[in-house]
């Protein structure tokens, strides 16, 4: 892993990264996502449609822009804890996590938990990206949250 860090440091740190030149970018996602995905072809396939997404370097930079403003908002921030915020929201909320995901299930559960009507749901033979993954899976456990929600109460 150490290796992938260091190579996405070097990219970072070249002038058309910086630029937002969309071929560096590319270069540096190719990188970052390598372990998000399970199967290759579908590392592939994502790697394909966030290269459309770089059209131009002032589109990328922008972009850039925001995550560099959510990062410094957030997880950058000493004492950024996101739970209690968790713990008040009520609205019905579906947890998808990939069993391969790079970050842990504890870490999935432990937000689940925290929010007062959340679902969670384990993808098998999926990563990060459980909705490219396993599309099918994605969309039955979707599917069967709004079902359930539609549902009439049960009386005890």
């Amino acid at each position: 892993m150490g290796s992938d860090l260091d190579r996405l440091r070097a990219v970072a740190a070249t002038a058309g990264y910086k630029a937002g030149d969309p071929e560096a970018v590319a270069a540096y996602y190719r990188i970052h996502f390598k372990a998000a995905l399970t199967r290759p072809e579908d590392y592939e396939r994502l790697m394909a449609r966030m290269r459309t997404s770089f059209t131009t370097a002032e589109a990328i930079l922008n972009a850039r822009h925001v995550e560099d403003r959510l990062m410094a908002e957030t997880w950058s921030t000493d004492g950024y804890d996101l739970l209690p915020k968790l713990s008040r929201l009520t609205v019905p909320t579906l947890v998808i996590s990939g069993e391969d995901d790079f970050i842990p299930s504890y870490v999935a559960t432990h937000i689940a938990q925290a929010m007062p009507n959340a679902r969670y749901v384990t993808m098998k033979a999926c990563g990060h990206f459980a909705y490219l993954e396993c599309p099918d899976a994605v969309r039955a456990a979707i599917d069967g949250f709004f079902r359930d929600m539609r549902a009439p109460a049960r009386q005890k």
